[in-house]
């Protein structure tokens, strides 16, 4: 968490802290679209698909984060391959939850097996 000093009068990170946050929705819808290669209406068509789902900006304005924007341009490539876009919206979901099973199973392993370890559990 960053100090107290480094919040704004909000109470919130000071913009330089957001730089490395992919959550942050640093991204306007054109700027975004222009990243990726699509248009604003390839980014409003997966908003509507639930693939990702812009923050809005005081003035009503689409932002977006980098990881909604690395999700937005895979389903690009799956749709620019023939994939309709609902189904491309579909394996992207996929491919993120087999990636966080695998993460998820890489840490249990760990905890189980230590590198360098004799197979034996810790902690019992």
């Amino acid at each position: 968490m960053p100090s107290e000093s480094r919040l704004n009068a909000a109470g919130r990170p000071q913009a330089a802290d957001r730089l490395d946050d992919d959550r942050y929705p640093a991204y306007t819808m054109g700027r975004a679209a222009e990243l990726i290669g699509a248009t604003p209406g390839f980014l409003r068509a997966l908003g509507e698909a639930g693939l990702i789902s812009p923050t809005r900006s005081e003035g009503g304005h689409r932002r977006y984060s980098r990881r909604q924007l690395r999700r937005a341009a895979r389903a690009r490539e799956l749709v620019d391959q023939g994939t309709p876009i609902e189904a491309a919206c579909r394996i992207v979901r996929l491919e993120d939850d087999l990636e966080t099973a695998l993460r998820m199973n890489e840490e249990l392993r760990r905890e189980v097996v230590p590198p360098g370890g004799n197979g034996e559990r810790r902690g019992k």
